[in-house]
Order: structure tokens, then sequence, then C-alpha cells
């Protein structure tokens, strides 16, 4: 695991990916920005998602107080989006 920050929440996800899709659903219902990051388009995002999280699934979100969460559902996002003031 790394201690990689970034300046908003970043969503490392696929198209094909129904979890993704899913989180991806909720940041958008809740006006949070963020950047998606394909990690079908980007071949080195696969690599970078997986040195944050230790693990090779997607969804892998990265909030910019450093905290992730893999395939988070939608009640432990909003919960963590809500307490770091990010909706």
């Amino acid at each position: 695991m790394t201690d990689v920050t970034y300046d908003q929440v970043t969503m490392f996800g696929a198209d094909w990916c129904r979890d993704c899709r899913r989180s991806k659903a909720l940041l958008d219902k809740l006006g949070v920005e963020y950047t998606y990051v394909d990690v079908e388009a980007d071949l080195s995002a696969a690599a970078r998602a997986e040195e944050i999280s230790g693990r090779k699934s997607i969804p892998v979100v990265v909030l910019p107080n450093g905290k992730h969460f893999v395939e988070p559902s939608d009640a432990e996002l909003q919960a963590e989006l809500e307490a770091s003031n990010l909706v």
C-alpha cells in the first residue's frame, strides 16, 4: 500500500464493472466532484489502484484525506463522504 494522495475523490474502475457503475452513479447523484480513472484505457492505472489498495479488485475509491475503499457499499461510501465533508 502507498501514501499517494489526490486533490479530489479519485475512482479507479472499468465500464464493464457493475460495482464501478454503482459507485460512479452514487458520486454523480451526490454531486461529488471526482476524477474517474479507467483501468482499461490507462494501462498503468490498474497497477496504481493495486498499489493503493493492496488488492486487484475495483472500484478503488480514494478520498483526498488518503482513505481508500475497495468495492464499497453505497452506504459505506456515502457515510465517509459525509464524514469528510465532501457532500
